[in-house]
């Protein structure tokens, strides 16, 4: 049963997403049912776009992906579309620009949770990776397929994966592209929670609702320090951004930029040290 009191409202109308909001939840669907809601190139660049506006909207407080039906979450990218070099635009050039999703994913300063009804596949499979949690359909599949396809992903679908399911279950992973249940995807760390299908929208819900309930500057704080040590320099810098805003909000800061503005020498000593 969907919850009554959710009414999702579209944001902004795209060709292979569906992208709405209800009470501070926002959620991307990729809307490509009849293919396993695989994604294509143009695909990506409408969730990147959507994602943007998650950033930039303050009253989205968590984001949700998933995929429309029942029978798949993301079935990874578009065989058809893809060509050498990457998936094929409508502009003829090749990309890859799933890989600045899962970046986008990463670098967004709320929690993003995959609500996964159905396969997860592939790169659909590095995707709810990459999401801070996922909650899954008791109907959902999980595999990586790509070295049956002449693929494979060294980066958050290989590292990453390897941090939630340590390495040997990793390889295990990518070398033989077995097909694990949701319980044992539970079993082994790399989901969060298994539900009924049809009580996967309000459990992902209810979470939502509880992390709304939790410090936002605390929250956008421990995901940076999460993925700082995996992201390199690129996430301490991200860590070291957010620290510096966390400053500027303090009496201590704002007497430095108020002294320069006034002409004078500002008083530091008044504000306590700390051990």
């Amino acid at each position: 049963m969907v919850d009554s009191s959710i009414n999702w409202i579209l944001i902004k109308e795209y060709k292979d997403i569906l992208f709405t909001f209800c009470k501070g939840i926002s959620k991307i669907e990729i809307n490509r049912p009849k293919c396993h809601n695989a994604f294509r190139s143009e695909t990506v660049n409408e969730m990147i776009d959507a994602i943007d506006i998650c950033y930039k909207r303050m009253d989205i407080d968590v984001l949700i992906i998933t995929g429309s039906g029942n029978k798949s979450f993301c079935s990874g990218g578009d065989q058809k579309t893809r060509d050498k070099g990457g998936y094929l635009g409508k502009d003829g050039i090749p990309r890859l620009n799933i890989l600045d999703f899962y970046k986008k994913i990463r670098e967004l300063p709320k929690p993003v949770i995959a609500m996964v009804n159905g396969f997860s596949i592939g790169g659909g499979h590095v995707l709810h990776v990459v999401c801070d949690l996922t909650i899954a359909s008791d109907n959902a599949i999980f595999s990586q397929i790509g070295p049956k396809v002449g693929s494979f992903d060294g980066g958050f679908g290989s590292s990453y994966l390897a941090r939630h399911i340590g390495q040997k279950r990793a390889r295990e992973m990518w070398f033989l592209c077995k097909k694990y249940t949701a319980n044992e995807a539970l079993n082994m760390g790399l989901i969060n929670k298994v539900v009924p299908l049809k009580d996967l929208e309000n459990v992902t819900i209810k979470w939502c609702k509880i992390i709304q309930k939790r410090s936002p500057m605390a929250l956008r704080m421990i995901k940076r320090c999460l993925n700082a040590e995996l992201d390199g320099q690129h996430g301490i810098m991200q860590l070291a951004g957010d620290a510096t805003l966390m400053f500027y909000l303090m009496d201590e800061s704002i007497e430095g930029k108020k002294a320069f503005l006034e002409k004078r020498n500002p008083n530091f000593k008044k504000f306590p040290k700390f051990l």
